[in-house]
C-alpha cells in the first residue's frame, strides 16, 4: 500500500512539474477557424493552424490562409502556459492569443494584425479537415536584358469615396496603383524623395489616379524594369519632360552605429526585397539591401532623402523594426495606416532614430550630401486612355 501511494504521488508530482509539456501536447494537431473580413469574397478568410511539438517539448506551428492560396507561414514564436496559447507571425506582422477549452476541442482567442479580430479554432479530424491548396508556382522572371514598356495602360481619377493607397505588381506581373499622385509615380519611377523632384506643379501632389499597366514583355519584371515602365508612362501619358542635376541638399545618412550592426546577412536569400507592416507593431524588411532599406525609408517615412552610407554593400537582411511615427512622417504606401488602435504610452516603441540604433545597430543622422535631383521641365495632366 505504501508503495502504491508513493507511486501515485510521483505521478502527480511529475504532472505538476511537467504541466507545460502536457499542455503543449494537448495543443498539437490541426485547428481551423475563420477570420471575419468584409472585403473577402465570402466575408471571411479560412485559417488552418497546424501545431506540432519538437523533441524538446516546444511548440511549432504553420499558419495557412487557404482562401488566399499563399504559402505556409511558420510561427515565429509559439508558447503555451496552462490553457493559454500565444503566437507571433513576424512575416505577417501579426500575433494571436487564445485559450484552450476544458475538453480540448476548441481554442477561443484574438488575432492581431492592426485592429484585433476574434478568431476561434476547432480541432480538425481527418473527416472535417479543410483541404489546403497547393500555392501557385512562382512567376517566371522577365528576361533581365529586356527594356519593357506598358503595352496597354489605363489611367483613371481615383474615386474620392474609395480610401486607400497602393502601388505594385500582382502575381501576373500587371502594374496597379490606387490613390496615387503624379508625385508618387515620379518618386517610384526615379527612386527619389519628394524633395528631389524640382518644379513639380501643385496639382501633381494633390490629384489622385488609379493606374493599370500590362507589360509588352512576358514574365515578371524586376523592380528596376517596373520603374522603367513607369518612367515611360510618365513621358508618354503625362508629357513629362525632365533633366537630372546634382545638388547639395539636406539628407539623412544611414550609417552603422558604434558596436556594429545587430542584424546578420541572409546566407542564401531566395527572393527579392519586400517591406510592410505598421511601425508600432513591427515594420518588416525581407531580404533587402541597406540601399533598398534607405530608399523605402525615404519614400514611406522620412521628411528628407535617405542616403545609404553603411558600407554593407549588396548583403541582404531580414529584420523587424518597431518604432513610433512622428508628425513629420507622411503615410506613403499606407505604412502609417492601421494605427487605429495605438499602443499605450507604456508599450509604445521608441522613435525611429532610437529604434534603428537599439534594434538594428544602425544610425540615422541629418547632414548634407550631393544627390541627384529630377528637374521637371514639363508635365501635363494625363492623356485619354
Amino acid at each position: 500500500m505504501v508503495r502504491v501511494l508513493c507511486t501515485r504521488m510521483s505521478v502527480f508530482a511529475l504532472a505538476a512539474l511537467s504541466g507545460g509539456a502536457l499542455f503543449a501536447q494537448s495543443f498539437a494537431g490541426t485547428w481551423q477557424g475563420a477570420l471575419k473580413v468584409p472585403q473577402a469574397p465570402n466575408g471571411e478568410l479560412r485559417i488552418v493552424l497546424k501545431i506540432s511539438t519538437t523533441a524538446g517539448d516546444k511548440l511549432a506551428g504553420e499558419f495557412h490562409s487557404i482562401d488566399q492560396n499563399g504559402p505556409a507561414i511558420p510561427t515565429t514564436t509559439l508558447t503555451a502556459s496552462g490553457a493559454a496559447i500565444k503566437m507571433t507571425l513576424d512575416r505577417m506582422n501579426a500575433s494571436y492569443e487564445g485559450r484552450l477549452s476544458p475538453d480540448g476541442k476548441t481554442i477561443s482567442g484574438t488575432f492581431h494584425q492592426g485592429a484585433p479580430v476574434r478568431l476561434d479554432f476547432i480541432r480538425a479530424t481527418a473527416e472535417t479537415a479543410w483541404a489546403i491548396p497547393q500555392p501557385p508556382p512562382p512567376p517566371k522572371a522577365m528576361d533581365p536584358k529586356a527594356d519593357p514598356s506598358f503595352e496597354v495602360a489605363t489611367i483613371k481619377k481615383t474615386d474620392p469615396n474609395r480610401p486607400g493607397w497602393g502601388l505594385g505588381r500582382d502575381q501576373n506581373g500587371i502594374f496597379h496603383t490606387q490613390g496615387t499622385t503624379v508625385a508618387d509615380l515620379a518618386r517610384y519611377a526615379f527612386t527619389a524623395h519628394l524633395k528631389q523632384l524640382i518644379d513639380l506643379p501643385a496639382w501633381a501632389e494633390t490629384e489622385k489616379f488609379d493606374v493599370e499597366g500590362r507589360p509588352d514583355t512576358p514574365g515578371f519584371s524586376s523592380t528596376e524594369q517596373s520603374r522603367t515602365m513607369v518612367r515611360k508612362l510618365l513621358v508618354d501619358r503625362f508629357s513629362l519632360g525632365y533633366h537630372k542635376e546634382k545638388k547639395e541638399i539636406a539628407v539623412y545618412a544611414l550609417t552603422v552605429a558604434k558596436g556594429g550592426p545587430k542584424i546578420k546577412p541572409e546566407a542564401d536569400p531566395s527572393s527579392g526585397p519586400g517591406f510592410g507592416g505598421a511601425p508600432q507593431r513591427g515594420f518588416q524588411g525581407r531580404t533587402a539591401t541597406m540601399a533598398e532599406f534607405a530608399s523605402i525609408m525615404q519614400s514611406q517615412f522620412m521628411d528628407l532623402p535617405v542616403v545609404d552610407q553603411t558600407g554593407l554593400g549588396s548583403a541582404r537582411y531580414t529584420f523587424t523594426l518597431k518604432f513610433t511615427p512622428d508628425a513629420t512622417m507622411r503615410p506613403y504606401g499606407g505604412a502609417l495606416e492601421g494605427q487605429a488602435s495605438p499602443l499605450s504610452a507604456d508599450d509604445a516603441p521608441p522613435d525611429i532614430f532610437s529604434a534603428l540604433e537599439q534594434q538594428l545597430g544602425l544610425r540615422l543622422q541629418k547632414t548634407k550630401a550631393s544627390v541627384d535631383v529630377i528637374v521637371i521641365d514639363k508635365i501635363e495632366k494625363p492623356s485619354a486612355n
